[in-house]
């Protein structure tokens, strides 16, 4: 993957009125102006459509290099981000929790932040960062020691600097912010560590946590320093006190519906990784075994946190789908408010964005053996034999048996965005 952010020429490139502040108007627009990028996503709806019309398939092959900003070298590693663009500066963030703000025509750096993890981190699958979000005269963005930073948009200098969770769990943080009604909501990543999956709201001012919403039934949330109300209820849907640890990392960040008012977090893999310990490698009665909230999108009030609906893409997860994609909001032909979202396990849903329910499912992987297909409730028509084997049934009492799966744990989607 490259280590450098290109820019190119295309006529178009132009800044909005200088040291303006961001605000909420600004990013609910966000989606229709062409003279900035403030969101990830361009727009927090995620559908990352610009209707700037200098630029169109006639001319984009007329596209050249402008400038070109190194972000270091193979040890690096990865590089995930999307620019922001705000007053004439670029924003991007780096692997290893890194932040540039370059001049936009001329690519030279105008400050660097580097967030000096300490040692100990624990990122399950890469040191990438997955971008930033402005607000007021802020920028925002995630460390892979679990932080949230607030930076000055002028100088890079600390603003605010808060702990999500402990590193020495094995949590950490990946994603980009979301900001809506001046709070900035974050994620966490961790979830082969053990960890409990959570999405929090912070004052953008002062970074104090306004709300704490753990996504793994049993778990209490808090607002305003108090507890709040338990997620779901506690041993619906897990056995014995597996919900203390039960993953469902909301790693890849969220999106935010503004006509209905709603955050919407995808949750990933419950752990562990064995679905015969959490009850969940045979048919049980019920939902006993689905092990809510993970595998699942979350429609969440963004004021006090709570859980306005929920709809689990796999239930009974064992093939570590980690179904935490992104969910956009459109209108279909006919008119009707409706997210989409590609899953991970292989099938592309759709929802209905007033209250998360099931509107239809479509397979866009071919030769899917995990499921036959989705059936008319949303829930998945399992090929049980597709499931990997129960480790206790070997005779050495170490490894199931070995299935072939489709799509593999990478998934029939992985992080990269959809538009």
């Amino acid at each position: 993957m490259n280590r450098f952010i290109a820019a190119v020429v295309a006529g178009v490139l132009a800044t909005s009125m200088a040291n303006a502040q961001v605000t909420e108007q600004d990013l609910a627009n966000d989606q229709a102006d062409t003279s900035q990028v403030l969101t990830n996503g361009m727009g927090r709806n995620l559908q990352r459509f610009s209707p700037l019309t200098t630029l169109n398939k006639d001319n984009v092959k007329n596209l050249v290099p402008a400038w070109a900003f190194s972000l270091g070298g193979e040890k690096q590693r990865g590089q995930e981000t999307q620019p922001l663009v705000h007053d004439g500066i670029m924003y991007i963030t780096g692997s290893y929790s890194r932040m540039y703000a370059i001049d936009a025509h001329t690519g030279d750096e105008v400050w660097q932040y580097d967030a000096r993890l300490p040692e100990g981190i624990l990122p399950c699958c890469d040191v990438i960062n997955r971008g930033a979000a402005i607000y007021g005269d802020k920028i925002y963005f995630g460390t892979l020691d679990a932080r949230i930073v607030a930076l000055d948009l002028k100088t890079g200098d600390v603003v605010w600097r808060e702990k999500i969770a402990d590193y020495k769990e094995g949590y950490s943080y990946t994603a980009a912010p979301l900001i809506v009604n001046g709070l900035v909501i974050t994620g966490n990543s961790g979830g082969e560590f053990g960890i409990v999956g959570a999405v929090q709201a912070r004052d953008a001012e002062t970074g104090e946590m306004v709300w704490e919403r753990p996504v793994i039934e049993g778990h209490m949330g808090t607002y305003k320093g108090e507890p709040s109300t338990m997620t779901g209820t506690l041993n619906a849907t897990w056995p014995g006190d597996m919900w203390k640890t039960g993953g469902g990392a909301t790693w890849l960040g969220g999106s935010y519906d503004i006509d209905t008012n709603t955050l919407v977090f995808g949750t990933g893999n419950p752990a562990p990784w064995n679905s015969h310990l959490r009850n969940a490698g045979t048919p049980v009665e019920g939902n006993k075994g689905d092990n809510l909230y993970a595998a699942s999108r979350l429609g969440i009030d963004p004021e006090n946190g709570e859980i306005k609906w929920h709809f689990q893409t796999t239930p009974r997860e064992g093939w570590d789908f980690d179904g935490v994609n992104e969910v956009v909001a459109f209108v279909d032909a006919q008119g009707n408010k409706r997210f989409a979202t590609a899953d991970r396990n292989g099938f592309f849903y759709v929802l209905n964005r007033e209250d998360g329910a099931f509107v239809g499912a479509w397979p866009f992987v071919k030769d899917i053996t995990w499921a036959k297909g989705i059936d008319d409730t949303g829930r998945p028509i399992y090929i049980e034999e597709g499931r990997p084997g129960n480790p206790a049934d070997a005779a050495d009492g170490h490894k199931g048996e070995t299935v072939f799966s489709a799509p593999s744990f990478l998934g029939g989607k992985n992080w990269m965005p959809m538009a």
